[in-house]
């Protein structure tokens, strides 16, 4: 549709250059006018202003000045009418995108809020896509928001306001990000979110050392530093390069090349008996090997025994190849990004 009225605009541009054009260049030659009276007489012309003549005109002359007011009232009533529906229109389609994101937003259940959609914002949604986990983005800078409203779904506001949080379904979502550079309006979206939803899992960005135990107190369940993540990986590549290197290699980029995955006892229980790791027996079904378990607590074991019983409610960590974690989820049913 933009590029239809685009073709308009251009065609309407076209025709007052041209009516432009023919008014002066017949003034000079039909009239014997300077270039600059051609110019005057042409626009006092077209625009039916009625200021007075540079000299009395000829019968051929006035006759030449018709035919141009008579173009010129129709070239310049098709200009208006096409700037006019551009506007109206666009004003619409913009009303019809926020009416349909809102809608898409509404039928959303345990989705992800991401607050913020600048450096560390746009890597959580690409990552988040890559899952096709649904989520939602709150940014204010409409520029942004219509860059990338093909492929996300954004809630045009401040993070901090509860009304914006509420548009975003902050009641009906699982997760909240807070990726906003500022420690003080992170601090702010916390405090709101936990008091609109105490459910809510919440993980937060900090710059400072100093405001992580604050945006813990405000109910943030998780607070990362990416300054300080990103120094202590690049020292890491220092001191142990083939280890980090290797664990880098365990991408966690998407569906496709994912290395490791994390999958709720339940997955398995409800389609296998089994009381303990040994009976889940994933590396002779799948190839997947089992390198870690989270109890119910949230506590977390590495490497566990083959005969660690089984808790309702925890989960099991395995590593494989992505062949053999498409294995795993199309054996068990689990879709991908699930079971995260």
């Amino acid at each position: 549709m933009l590029r239809f009225f685009r073709s308009k605009i251009y065609l309407a541009i076209f025709l007052m250059v041209m009516i432009l054009t023919i008014g002066i260049v017949g003034y000079r030659f039909l009239a014997n006018f300077s270039w600059a009276e051609a110019l005057y007489m042409t626009i006092i012309t077209i625009t039916t202003v009625g200021f007075q003549e540079v000299r009395p005109l000829t019968m051929e002359e006035r006759l030449f000045t018709v035919f141009l007011i008579i173009a010129s009232v129709f070239i310049v009533a098709f200009a208006i009418s096409v700037v006019t529906e551009y506007i109206f229109s666009r004003n619409s389609l913009q009303l019809l995108k926020k009416k349909k994101v809102k809608q898409q937003i509404d039928k959303l259940q345990n989705h992800v809020i991401l607050c913020g959609f600048g450096r560390n914002g746009s890597q959580a949604a690409a990552r988040l896509r890559a899952y096709k986990r649904p989520h939602v983005i709150i940014e204010k800078d409409r520029e942004i928001i219509e860059r990338y409203e093909e492929e996300n779904l954004f809630v045009e506001g401040d993070a901090n306001e509860d009304d914006v949080l509420l548009a975003a379904g902050v009641k009906r979502a699982s997760y909240l990000i807070a990726t906003l550079p500022d420690d003080a309006a992170n601090l702010f979206v916390v405090l709101s979110a936990r008091q609109l939803n105490p459910d809510l899992i919440i993980i937060s960005r900090a710059s400072q050392i100093t405001s992580q135990k604050k945006l813990q107190l405000a109910g943030a369940n998780k607070v990362i530093m990416p300054d300080k993540i990103g120094g202590d990986h690049m020292a890491s590549l220092v001191v142990l390069p083939d280890l980090i290197t290797f664990m880098d290699k365990l991408s966690l980029e998407g569906e496709h090349t994912t290395n490791l995955e994390e999958v709720h006892i339940e997955d398995f229980t409800n389609q296998v008996d089994c009381n303990t790791l040994r009976d889940l027996d994933l590396r002779r079904k799948t190839g997947c090997t089992i390198i870690g378990y989270v109890k119910p607590d949230g506590t977390y074991i590495i490497n566990p025994e083959a005969d660690m019983p089984l808790e309702p409610r925890s989960k099991v960590i395995v590593l494989g190849r992505p062949d053999q974690i498409r294995k795993l989820n199309n054996m068990f049913q689990i879709a991908p990004g699930e079971a995260v």
